[in-house]
């Protein structure tokens, strides 16, 4: 008899897009005249810059002839590409990451929910909430927790109010963690940590010798000038922090993957006998173990958007979606509705109307207006009564919604 893992069967039914995705799919066969527009999942929909996919023909051009082939990538990724990643993300602000410290992945979620098995079982974690559900159910998967209650919230797991008395921001943990998820810009709250709140939270970390996993997915979506793009603009990050990038929501790689993690030298752990280790180390390890790295022509594509013309042209993919958000912004609050969120990131999250849970607004969103949305609740027990719309669609779809959501 082969044993399961039973963790898994700690897990609630379905992540919360699957079953975003059997609602709609059941009322699209239902009603398949419905001009449904989705600003539910956080899917770009502007094509890529014709820079970058220039890049990318050249390279697939490379790998028909012998004396331009690639083969397996380098197992962190191309020097190019990890090269222009510490010029242009972080040298340019006065940051110091090595191009040594830098993995090309294929997604910040992958790297997001495969960090945790390079840490002890016996960590406690702290996990906002709201949160991205791939940070919780990673390590109901990998037996940190025990079962959940009828909110979603596990046993053993340290949660972390964002309330819109906190900002939406997390207060920091009453007792001692040893792990702490933290987004910024937030998904899905479109809150961000200024400064003096990141300082707080690595000062934290230092005293408790605790290690911080920073989602810094969104960060090419910040405008505020003083809001930090990475937690290593804190002084004493390197020793706390882990952080993790993608080319998706900036670039507009959604459909091919790429993105990278960050993990400085100067990153230690401990054994149970007390004995220090090298973070890095580990996740070489599981990196170059479980990994089979991102395809060459991809990895040319995201070098290429750091180039002039690719830098410009990113740029002007993360404008459009901020234009979508603040007129989603505008008009949401015109319709009566209080909304936060959508000025430094492409999320917007809304109050759920009076007498209505957020489950239950997805479903009015869905059949009387024909829009898709992301129910607060899927990402945890704060996020009932609120509710997150994405600015990725078109801007005709984007007014369209909102002409719909506002005759409700």
């Amino acid at each position: 008899m082969a044993y399961i893992n039973e963790n898994y069967l700690k897990l609630k039914a379905g992540y919360l897009f699957p079953e975003i995705a059997r609602r709609f799919n059941s009322f699209s066969a239902a009603n398949p005249d419905a001009a449904i527009i989705r600003l539910g999942i956080g899917d770009v929909v502007k094509g890529i810059p014709r820079v970058i996919v220039d890049a990318m023909k050249e390279a697939t051009e490379e790998m028909a002839h012998d004396e331009t082939f690639q083969g397996y990538p380098p197992d962190q990724g191309q020097d190019e590409l990890r090269a222009a990643v510490v010029e242009h993300e972080f040298a340019c602000r006065g940051v110091e990451v090595d191009v040594d410290e830098v993995f090309v992945s294929d997604g910040s979620k992958c790297d997001s929910a495969n960090i945790q098995e390079i840490f002890g079982i016996d960590n406690t974690v702290a996990l906002t909430d709201p949160v991205y559900p791939v940070y919780c159910d990673t390590n109901v998967m990998a037996g940190r927790t025990g079962p959940g209650d009828e909110t979603g919230r596990y046993e053993g797991l340290v949660y972390l109010p964002c309330t819109a008395a906190t900002g939406f921001l997390p207060p920091l943990p009453q007792s001692h963690v040893d792990l702490i998820y933290l987004c910024s810009p937030n998904n899905p709250t479109g809150a961000v940590m200024n400064r003096q709140a990141l300082k707080e939270w690595v000062d934290y970390a230092r005293a408790e010798k605790a290690v911080i996993l920073f989602d810094a997915a969104y960060e090419g979506y910040i405008t505020d000038p003083e809001i930090p793009h990475s937690i290593y603009e804190i002084d004493g990050a390197r020793q706390v922090a882990i952080e993790f990038r993608s080319f998706s929501k900036n670039a507009g790689f959604t459909g091919i993957r790429c993105a990278f993690t960050i993990v400085p030298r100067e990153l230690m752990g401990s054994t149970q006998t007390g004995e220090s280790v090298e973070i890095y180390n580990l996740w070489l390890r599981r990196h170059t173990t479980k990994f089979n790295g991102v395809s060459y022509p991809v990895q040319c594509g995201a070098t290429a958007s750091y180039s002039p013309s690719g830098r410009q042209a990113v740029r002007g993919l993360i404008e459009f979606y901020l234009e979508n958000a603040a007129l989603m912004r505008t008009r949401l609050r015109q319709a009566g509705f209080t909304v936060y969120g959508g000025d430094n990131a492409p999320y917007l999250w809304l109050e759920t109307p009076a007498g209505q849970d957020s489950w239950s607004f997805f479903d009015v969103l869905l059949q009387q207006a024909h829009v898709v949305g992301t129910p607060g609740a899927g990402f945890g027990a704060a996020g009932e009564g609120y509710f997150r719309l994405s600015a990725f669609n078109h801007r005709d779809a984007v007014e369209e919604a909102m002409d719909r959501i506002g005759n409700l």
